[in-house]
């Protein structure tokens, strides 16, 4: 069932794109003008500027993100307390929310699903209070995320990921970290807490995670160095993580990561704490806006 039509559209640019995405962003404002759509485009200069315009969005009938995960991750902790829903252009380099709930890509067709699709309630995360809605991680991902520069992501892509993946295993340093989920206590070198089941695009982490279940799917690397952090990267890449020795996924609603105070947390792309850090399941639920 599809949802009357939403005339009034705020849309968060977060302008770091390639004349390519600008051109398909322009296509996709066309189509929303065909649909019957008025959209106010606002572009972000610096981080928390997409919170803080989804917080103060008045009368309008969907908030739109046109960036990446991580944007919009950011205009999801604007809307807490809100009924506004929220809709997605991906722009980003992995757009990883996108694949999961299976967004169209054609300008025509994404118009007509942020106008006219329906809304689903789904369940976020949180790390330290700040809302996340696909996946957080400490250790070796972390790492790769602080690591990666904004101008060598916008010149190499994905590729910025990657090289920042080879950097991190030639000067890798052990982490270990304590966790407790939901009062069961564990230890591992690095640790995924995902809420949706794709990871870094369409690599798939943790088969059982969803968006529509209010608890998380915990991945475990246990064991540390470089070869097996080479091999967690191998198996991923292969769809073979469950053949990985020392890995292994837990279910828990509330996750605490302790172990070198400072060490990063990244979540949806962003570093966005820091250990220790608490993660549970966002008391509301986020109205996201999908395909009918």
């Amino acid at each position: 069932m599809t949802a009357s039509l939403r005339c009034r559209l705020l849309m968060i640019h977060n302008p770091t794109a390639g004349r390519r995405r600008r051109r398909y962003l322009a296509a996709v404002l066309d189509a929303l003008a065909c649909e019957g759509c008025t959209t106010t485009v606002m572009a972000t200069e610096r981080r928390g500027d997409a919170e803080r315009m989804a917080r103060e969005a008045e009368r309008v009938d969907a908030v739109v993100v046109a960036g990446g995960d991580g944007t919009v991750a950011e205009a999801a902790n604007g809307l807490v307390g809100s009924a506004v829903p929220l809709a997605v252009v991906p722009l980003g380099t992995a757009n990883v929310l996108a694949h999961e709930i299976g967004l169209p890509m054609a300008p025509a067709s994404l118009a007509r699903a942020i106008a006219r699709g329906p809304c689903r309630s789904v369940h976020a995360g949180e790390a330290n209070g700040r809302r996340f809605m696909m996946m957080a991680g400490a250790g070796f991902d972390a790492g790769v995320v602080e690591q990666v520069k904004p101008g060598v992501k916008r010149w190499l892509g994905k590729g910025a990921y990657v090289l920042a993946s080879v950097t991190r295993v030639l000067a890798y340093r052990e982490e270990r970290f304590r966790l407790d989920l939901d009062g069961s206590e564990h230890e591992a070198a690095s640790v995924i807490v995902a809420k949706g089941h794709f990871y870094a695009g369409r690599f798939v982490v943790a088969p059982m995670a969803s968006l529509d279940e209010p608890i998380f799917q915990v991945a475990l690397f246990e064991h540390p160095g470089r070869l097996p952090a080479m091999a967690a990267m191998a198996a991923m890449a292969a769809g073979r993580l469950d053949c990985l020795p020392g890995f292994r996924i837990l279910a828990a609603r509330s996750v605490m990561i302790e172990g070198d105070a400072g060490a990063p947390i990244q979540a949806d792309g962003d570093i966005v704490a820091r250990v220790p850090a608490r993660l549970a399941i966002a008391r509301e639920p986020v109205r996201l806006v999908v395909a009918a």
